[in-house]
């Protein structure tokens, strides 16, 4: 089992500074990626951004320069540093990771976190 775990969230007012972080535990041998996605209310969940094992970052489009992800593979733990917030960043992120429990079965699965609330005030 691989259970993920986030932390992090809370409420800002906007032009604020938050950092989540998330950490992976459980039968692991190797997470391929790790990643945030935030969801509104009434939205879909959608990407926020993601980082792979060659610690390459991917952004959504709208969110690049205020937004920065990294991992920490030795504790196998994405962060995500969010600055100069605005009130529509408000949201549940939810981390997400694709990980490979076991060292003889190749098989990659996708695990959520619970989420953790970010709430931005104007």
């Amino acid at each position: 089992q691989v259970q993920l775990v986030e932390s992090g969230g809370g409420s800002v007012q906007a032009g604020g500074s938050l950092r989540l972080s998330c950490a992976a535990s459980g039968t692991i041998f190797s997470v391929e990626r790790m990643g945030w996605y935030r969801q509104a209310p009434g939205n879909q969940r959608d990407l926020v951004a993601e980082i792979f094992s060659d610690d390459s970052p991917n952004y959504a489009d709208t969110l690049k320069g205020r937004f920065i992800i990294s991992r920490d593979n030795a504790k196998n733990t994405v962060y995500l540093q969010m600055d100069t917030l605005k009130p529509e960043d408000t949201g549940v992120y939810y981390c997400n990771a694709a990980i490979q429990p076991y060292y003889r079965d190749n098989h990659v699965y996708n695990y959520w976190g619970q989420g953790t609330q970010v709430t931005v005030s104007s």
